[in-house]
């Protein structure tokens, strides 16, 4: 007995499928679902000659219950589109499909209004490209997909889209991912306490590195799954070959704009990965995307559980009382959204307001603007959480020496005995044009931390680039400098003179430093060197890296390093709070997205007006505690100058 399929819709694609499979099957064709779907029916096809989004949410509600497949095609604007196949049981619907090709294509604003009216009209009766040939061309594509579909065959639309250009008949199969926030199929699990714990695991290191995954692993996921001009979660690259070292971007594509991150290393290879890699960090850590928040409450009644928000720094009062400022002071009895996270401390759950777990959230509405600081990404778990309390540890050891302005040790960076290191300085001094000074910025707790800086030898582009580093092997970290200095050598030098005057303004009022790019910009400016003598002074003596860095590893096993590092902490009575980023599209290959807060360390801020020390005593002990004070800093002592990290 011929499979039976139904075909709802009406039009010349409609026409052309039901003679195609005709011959073949055994065909019902309904212009809609009032009549209802018949029994032992095998596959269900939606087809018009235009978008209408109404009738493949009907399409949706109707077949879901039924656990009948369904397979849609129709022409959007001069393109015509087929699948995916709609399973009942599986993530990864038409709804899935369609957020993601309209993320990925230019116009996302404006085909998301189009779609929002289609839906509520009824859509069009047929697109203006639909010409006969173009239907015939996609109604053939139809026939051949039923075939597989039926036939049990490995078929092309189950979590793919066709898309055909009606003008050239060009036909492309595009991956897409299920959106962890559909409103049709996700199945986002509630936060809850139980699955915050978190229970350390081995995790062997791969190839002489701190990773348990090597990048030729990844490279056989990271761009199949997630880079499509049409429907990835990242929708291009550009190789920057200005830098002196490979620097490649990927665009994520928001609402708000395009996003650009970026990869540094050796190979434009390996640094498309890496640019990946960080992309779904930026992706995971904007919003909730892995667990629906469900805690809504005053800090008040849930302290005895939360995590007091001034503990990881907030703003000043006389900040908050400013005219226009975007945000308000903390009010311990206002009701805000919570999300749980683990302490290693207190080795318990502990709730995280969810404007501190994830960043670009709230403005204008919460206490902090809380920037990506701590977010990281590994292979592992424990990965993703050793990278994040290095991010932590780097940017607090930065801000720790600009604040107090301490006169850290220089670094001979030859007396590492690296040979990589070596030619990596050569070339930047060759290509670059700058000349590279490393000092130790490591603080109480003995993470080996560094300072760079970059000085031009040149008479035009930016006069000083400065960078920061962590890392348990201080090699490592003083190439991590290097790779991110390089990255803004001879690419900003047009934007520093294109806009000279106002990066002049910027020094006369630290207020008008407002945006990320601002902070590194402004000591690009000649006359801004003076604020950084304190490290510039050349009569302290080179010290080797023997003499400075004392953290030794030897461990095969990254978790037995992490764990030394929270053995160091808990020493300190320094927490390391963790919350799980993770999403569908990072677990699906082994990926795990975290954001790290260790209260009591200074907080990455951008733009001068948002700087957070209130709370933080910290900065005001550690320089005594070093030694580079005799007495305890006062607020009033520490530097007043917008930091110059890039």
């Amino acid at each position: 007995m011929s499979a039976v399929v139904l075909v709802v819709g009406e039009g010349m694609l409609t026409d052309q499928v039901c003679e195609e499979l005709s011959a073949q099957y055994q065909v019902v064709r309904h212009i809609d679902f009032e009549a209802g779907i018949p029994e032992a029916t095998d596959l269900v096809l939606v087809l018009h000659d235009a978008w209408n989004p109404s009738v493949h949410q009907k399409a949706e509600e109707v077949l879901r219950p039924t656990g009948i497949p369904w397979l849609r095609g129709f022409v959007s604007f001069g393109e015509g589109v087929v699948g995916p196949l709609v399973r009942s049981n599986t993530q990864g619907c038409f709804r899935c499909a369609d957020m993601r090709h309209l993320m990925a294509g230019r116009d996302r604003k404006e085909m998301w209004e189009i779609g929002q009216r289609l839906a509520a009209e009824g859509g069009m009766s047929r697109d203006a490209w639909a010409s006969s040939t173009g239907l015939l061309h996609i109604a053939c594509l139809l026939g051949s997909e039923v075939q597989r579909i039926l036939k049990g065959d490995d078929v092309y639309s189950e979590g793919r889209v066709l898309l055909v250009n009606l003008k050239t008949l060009k036909s492309s199969w595009h991956t897409f991912l299920p959106d962890p926030l559909c409103p049709v199929c996700s199945q986002l699990p509630d936060d809850s306490q139980a699955a915050a714990r978190i229970s350390l695991k081995p995790c062997p290191k791969v190839e002489g590195s701190y990773r348990c995954r090597s990048m030729d692993d990844l490279n056989k996921v990271l761009v199949k799954d997630y880079l499509d001009d049409r429907m990835g979660i990242f929708n291009g690259k550009m190789h920057d070959l200005l830098p002196p070292f490979a620097d490649v971007g990927v665009n994520l594509p928001l609402f708000s704009g395009d996003e650009g991150v970026a990869g540094r290393t050796h190979s434009y290879a390996i640094s498309e990965l890496t640019a990946i890699l960080e992309g779904l960090e930026r992706s995971c850590g904007m919003t909730p995307r892995g667990k629906r928040t469900v805690v809504y409450d005053s800090y008040r009644n849930l302290k005895d559980q939360a995590l007091h928000p001034i503990t990881v720094g907030v703003h000043a009062k006389e900040q908050y009382e400013q005219p226009g400022f975007p945000f308000e002071q903390f009010d311990p009895d206002r009701p805000i959204k919570w999300v749980w996270g683990y302490s290693f401390l207190q080795e318990s759950p502990i709730l995280v307001p969810e404007l501190l777990a994830y960043y670009s959230l709230e403005c204008g509405q919460g206490f902090v603007y809380e920037t990506s600081n701590g977010c990281a990404l590994g292979g592992s778990l424990e990965e993703a959480i050793f990278y994040g309390i290095l991010e932590v540890v780097e940017r607090d050891s930065f801000l720790m020496t600009w604040y107090a302005e301490l006169p850290l040790p220089r670094l001979d960076p030859y007396s590492a005995n690296d040979q990589e290191l070596k030619l990596m300085i050569d070339r930047v001094r060759t290509v670059g044009g700058y000349d590279l000074h490393f000092y130790n910025s490591t603080m109480e707790h003995g993470i080996p931390s560094v300072w760079a800086i970059a000085k031009n030898r040149k008479q035009k582009g930016l006069n000083i680039i400065c960078a920061a580093g962590a890392h348990l092997d201080p090699v490592r970290a003083v190439k991590s400098t290097i790779h991110e200095l390089a990255a803004m050598m001879l690419t900003l030098d047009e934007k520093l003179e294109m806009n000279h005057g106002e990066f002049v303004r910027m020094l006369q009022d630290p207020y008008l430093v407002q945006k990320m790019d601002d902070h590194g910009m402004l000591y690009g400016l000649p006359q801004a060197q003076e604020r950084l003598q304190f490290l510039l002074d050349n009569n302290r003596p080179l010290r080797s890296f023997d003499e400075e860095f004392k953290w030794k590893s030897s461990h095969a096993d990254l978790t037995d390093d992490l764990h030394d590092i929270l053995q160091k902490f808990r020493g300190l009575n320094l927490d390391v709070i963790v919350v799980d980023q993770s999403t569908s599209e990072t677990k699906r290959n082994g990926l795990h997205c975290v954001k790290v807060l260790i209260p009591g360390m200074l907080p990455m801020t951008f733009g001068h007006h948002l700087t957070r020390v209130t709370g933080l005593e910290r900065v005001l002990r550690v320089p005594m505690e070093l030694g580079y004070v005799k007495q305890p800093l006062t607020l009033e002592q520490l530097n007043q100058h917008p930091h110059p990290f890039p």
